[in-house]
């Protein structure tokens, strides 16, 4: 029997919106409370027994951050429904995401200005910020965060350590505009204070008074700070941490340095690869400017402009096109990672006797969450991300798993072992801290459980099922001294990483 290309979008809308649930790892119910539904109607758009409507659309793709997959298999599906019903084609699509109850701070606009000066560089953030929420908002928390050598994070660290940045250097400035008068001042606090980064809470108060953002109201908040040559390297990365409708970034350099810009871009559902639009490029006088933006970016998303200057004095760093590359293997050893052929990862990890040895195992789950924490500035890891005490040294069966939703809490495992295991499998590329140029097939049961321990010593049983399942089998591997290579099946090649990125996909189950 044949269906009609109506029936066949309807099809495909349903599988899309399986697919991307199932990616996330949550269950019919866990997804319709985040979209504001009854678990009923979930089910039954997914078995084909309710259509999908236009809002239901909206809020699975802005939930499932689905970078457009369900949003245009609604497209096809509603011109098909309208074409045969014989009703005119209608007008666009409204713009915009949707937003939540209770969102809370939404970014209408945001325009991140960098300009090269003589002594360094100047940033300057503006932000139109409007408050969905239900309560006013009498902070607003930023982060700066350097870089000088991205391709060599070892060399990175170490020049950091030695020449920290300073609250003094940044030469903070901030202000609020509602647009009715003149800006007032805003007072900040540190949040944060690292070699590398600051993280700072931009405060709705000065010394004269205090100007909350309330539910309903827009405002706009300005900071610049500064930072030298000898700490900034070419790059400058802007991360979506709230619903943005516009991200808008501009490079102000000198003309003279002769500068060639790109960018990248990653998210939760795709790996690095380059940006969509290209950087525009005009002269004003002598300074080259490059204007580049995107609307309605997903969460979680990072856009990364980078630059080389072909006239380059010889004091800037050696990062673009044509430059000595940093192997990804070399980028985990300056972070510590023992590298494949280190005996301690063919090793089986010691447990820990709990409760007695709870601090020493706090120790090292704090160290592995703060290395999780490293990993995600250096490597964007879109399928999520574990560590296990081994790979750093440290002779202890512990694990720390990040899902692929960075909202998500990392998932601790302490003295692990696999109890149970779906008897069904699948392939799917893996990669490994410890030899991360390489990328291999390898096959893994879609479900998982395991018995680990509590802080107190007592044991508990978790089901991990599909993504979150391969990550912790391979963490669990690693702490009875095996690598993925090991469960790989005969003759089958590793994929250099350079060759994996060109078809590179995310995990689909």
């Amino acid at each position: 029997m044949t269906t009609s290309p109506l029936e066949r979008a309807a099809d495909s809308f349903a599988a899309e919106l399986a697919r991307q649930r199932t990616g996330r790892g949550l269950s019919k119910k866990q997804l319709a409370v985040l979209m504001g539904f009854d678990p009923s109607y979930v089910s039954h758009v997914e078995g084909r027994r309710h259509r999908p409507t236009e809002d239901f659309a909206r809020r699975a793709e802005a939930v499932l951050e689905a970078s457009g997959a369900i949003w245009q298999r609604f497209r096809e599906y509603d011109d098909l429904r309208h074409a045969r019903v014989g009703q005119p084609h209608r007008g666009p699509y409204l713009p915009g995401q949707w937003l939540p109850p209770g969102t809370g701070l939404v970014v209408e606009r945001e325009l991140a200005t960098l300009t090269h000066t003589e002594d360094g560089y100047r940033c300057v953030i503006r932000r139109e910020l409007y408050n969905a929420g239900l309560e006013p908002v009498t902070r607003y928390l930023v982060r700066v965060a350097v870089d000088r050598y991205p391709n060599d994070p070892g060399r990175s660290n170490r020049h950091h350590r030695e020449h920290p940045l300073t609250f003094a250097e940044l030469q903070i400035q901030a202000r609020r505009d509602d647009g009715g008068g003149d800006p007032e001042p805003m007072h900040w606090r540190a949040k944060h204070d690292r070699d590398a980064f600051k993280e700072i809470w931009l405060l709705f108060e000065n010394g004269e008074r205090r100007f909350p953002l309330y539910p309903g109201d827009r405002a706009t908040v300005e900071y610049a700070y500064s930072v030298g040559h000898e700490k900034w390297g070419l790059w400058f990365q802007r991360a979506v941490r709230l619903p943005t409708r516009q991200l808008a970034v501009r490079l102000d350099l000198p003309a003279a340095l002769d500068p060639q810009v790109w960018g990248v871009e990653t998210s939760l559902s795709a790996e690095e690869g380059p940006l969509r639009t290209a950087p525009q490029r005009h002269d004003e006088d002598d300074r080259a400017i490059y204007d580049w933006q995107t609307d309605d970016p997903p969460l979680n998303a990072r856009y990364r402009m980078q630059w080389r200057f072909r006239a380059r004095p010889d004091t800037e760093p050696d990062v673009g096109p044509g430059a000595t590359r940093v192997r990804p293997s070399d980028r985990m050893r300056g972070l510590g990672v023992l590298q494949r052929g280190a005996d301690l990862l063919r090793q089986r990890a010691r447990p820990f006797d709990l409760p007695s040895e709870e601090r020493g195992a706090r120790a090292v789950v704090d160290r592995l969450t703060a290395i999780l924490t490293r990993l995600d500035e250096l490597h964007p890891f879109s399928k999520g991300v574990g560590v296990a005490a081994p790979q750093f040294g440290i002779d202890r069966a512990a694990a720390v798993v990040r899902p692929p939703d960075r909202a998500a809490e990392p998932v601790v495992l302490l003295n692990p072992r696999v109890v149970d295991a779906d008897l069904e499998t699948d392939e799917q590329y893996e990669g490994c801290l410890s030899f991360f140029d390489h990328r291999g097939l390898v096959p893994r049961p879609l479900r998982l459980d395991v018995e680990h321990a509590r802080w107190d010593g007592s044991r508990i049983i978790t089901s991990f099922e599909f993504g979150m399942a391969r990550l912790v089998a391979h963490e669990v591997d690693h702490l009875e001294g095996r690598l993925y290579v090991d469960r790989m099946a005969p003759g089958v090649p590793l994929v250099p990483v350079e060759e994996y990125r060109e078809t590179a996909r995310p995990w689909s189950y």
